[in-house]
C-alpha cells in the first residue's frame, strides 16, 4: 500500500511544481518548445 502511495504521489507532485513554474497558457507553450527543440538537438547530434 505504501508503495502504491508513493507511485501515485510522485507524480502528483512533479505535476504540481512543472505547472507552477509556468503558470500561463503561453508558457506551457513555450516549456513544450522549448523540450522538443532539445530532443530534436540530441537526435540531430546522435545523427552527425
Amino acid at each position: 500500500m505504501k508503495k502504491r502511495t508513493l507511485t501515485l504521489a510522485i507524480p502528483l507532485l512533479l505535476s504540481a511544481f512543472a505547472l507552477s513554474a509556468c503558470n500561463t497558457v503561453e508558457g506551457v507553450g513555450k516549456d513544450v518548445k522549448s523540450g522538443g527543440k532539445a530532443i530534436e538537438n540530441t537526435a540531430q547530434d546522435a545523427k552527425n
